[in-house]
């Protein structure tokens, strides 16, 4: 347990992302610099998991502080810096689709809005049913040790939602109402690494950086960016209280993790993600370059990995790991829903990989020949990935059909199309392959997408929400779900 922080992580994580930024090989326009084509007013006809911004205000919530562009976004509360750099998971929906939880690490808030189902709109509630924050800043309802929160996610029976806190090194636990989805704190609502008052003490919260759910509800997972570990908790399924088990089934990690069981290749966990059949744990491991294979005890919740080979793969020979390619910088993680697929974005290769995953074992093997990855300077051995500097959020569409990963640095959506037999992507081509805040040949433009970082997909398959950093907005688009018989 740490007192105190000797230094707020938030400054070493923005000058972490500095020095990743400034390694980024592949200047803007690597690709030519040639005239912008005409920007169609919607996908082409057949383009199932093509998106559409939607028009006018019901297209973008922007945080009422921000200067007024044109665009027309409708102007919400406590949005201020949602999804910072290397916060690849700031968005959630709720399983019945009713409402949409962001993560605003300069509000120090949980802004809360409601979704009509039918036209994908946002609309934010009046004073503290609509945002949650620490203090009680900006008429919200007050939260406590929500510090710089980065990512957030809903438990399975939509009962309560969970958000790491970068500087409080912390986890909080928010009671939701299923009517109207305000969110309230629970009693004793948050685990911590600090000595916070309320607080119950964690072991190897430092830095917490994301947050998941197991599919059962029964356990909550954190990945510690600067603690190098991935933490264990266990969920109350009538309260939603969390508790750590004690000794090594509370976390795994590096040598230098607190009593945690041992782990390879855990170094800066910033993508977490979990098996739809619960057995397993995927990180994206940002400093170690790798994608780690942690099994899951369904029982207990704790984490054990494999050193044969099994349990890590990565970008340079690390003893006790396979060999990968194009993982520096592992960022986010999602597995297909039919749980036959996993895959990364790293920021530092400027790709996202992909593996395919054996059910019955757990274990993951990088695709062959171009199928392993999409990369923004096209490389020997993968396929070329347009507009795709320095990806952050990855999500995969319901129906698999669609895989979808936001640039931070090319303020770009990117959209893949699946194949559900073998998994392989392909980025589709010309404007419905990507969508982007700025000018790029065969993009399409978008509004309030500076710095897009998390990007979530909404139960039905309908609509898609992301959020922008630097446009302290989150923006909504209609996906199209069908196509033509006989396309």
């Amino acid at each position: 347990m740490r007192a105190v922080l000797p230094q707020p992580p938030w400054i070493c994580r923005a000058l972490f992302a500095l020095s990743v930024l400034g390694a980024l090989a592949a200047p803007a326009g690597a690709l030519g610099a040639t005239a912008p084509s005409p920007q169609p007013s919607r996908p082409p006809v057949n383009a199932l998991g093509a998106l559409t911004q939607v028009p006018g205000s019901s297209g973008c919530v922007v945080d009422r502080s921000t200067r007024p562009r044109r665009g027309g976004c409708a102007r919400v509360r406590a949005l201020r810096g949602p999804g910072p750099f290397l916060g690849s998971h700031a968005v959630t929906i709720t399983p019945d689709g009713r409402n949409v939880y962001v993560a605003s690490s300069g509000s120090d808030a949980i802004a809360v809005f409601r979704r009509n189902a039918r036209t994908g709109a946002l609309t934010q509630g009046a004073g503290t049913a609509g945002c949650i924050a620490a203090r009680g800043a900006g008429g919200c309802a007050s939260a406590v040790a929500l510090d710089h929160p980065n990512s957030v996610a809903v438990s399975p029976d939509g009962r309560n939602v969970y958000a790491t806190a970068l500087n409080s090194d912390a986890v909080v636990v928010f009671k939701r109402n299923a009517r109207t989805g305000r969110l309230t704190q629970t009693r004793g609502g948050c685990v911590s690494g600090a000595a916070i008052p309320g607080c119950a003490v964690g072991r190897a919260f430092d830095g917490p950086d994301v947050v998941v759910v197991s599919p059962d509800g029964k356990n909550i997972y954190v990945g510690s960016f600067f603690g190098n570990a991935v933490v264990v908790l266990a969920r109350d399924s009538s309260s939603g209280a969390l508790a750590q088990p004690p000794g090594t089934a509370g976390c795994i990690g590096g040598a230098t993790a607190d009593g945690c069981a041992a782990g390879l290749a855990l170094g800066a966990p910033e993508g977490l993600a979990i098996s739809g059949d619960g057995d397993d744990v995927y990180v994206g491991a940002a400093l170690s370059n790798a994608l780690d294979a942690l099994a899951r005890d369904p029982s207990t919740g704790a984490l054990t990995q494999a050193t044969d080979g099994s349990g890590c793969i990565v970008n340079a020979a690390f003893a006790g790991c396979t060999t990968g390619v194009q993982l520096g910088g592992a960022n986010a993680v999602a597995v297909s829903p039919d749980d036959g697929d996993v895959y990364v974005t790293s920021l530092t290769s400027n790709s996202l990989t992909n593996f395919t995953r054996t059910p019955t074992t757990g274990q993951l093997a990088q695709q062959p020949g171009t199928s392993a990855c999409a990369i923004y300077v096209l490389a020997v051995g993968c396929s070329l990935g347009r507009a795709l500097q320095a990806p952050e959020g990855l999500a995969v569409s319901p129906d698999g059909a669609t895989v979808y990963a936001t640039a931070f640095k090319s303020s770009t959506i990117d959209v893949f199309d699946r194949n559900t037999a073998s998994g392989a992507l392909l980025q589709k081509p010309r404007h419905a392959g990507c969508i982007t805040a700025s000018a790029l040949p065969d993009c399409t433009r978008g509004r309030a997408l500076g710095e897009v970082s998390s990007i979530a997909v909404s139960p039905d398959g309908r609509h898609v929400y992301v959020t922008a950093f630097a446009s302290d907005a989150v923006s909504v688009f209609k996906r199209v779900t069908r196509t033509k018989r006989g396309s």
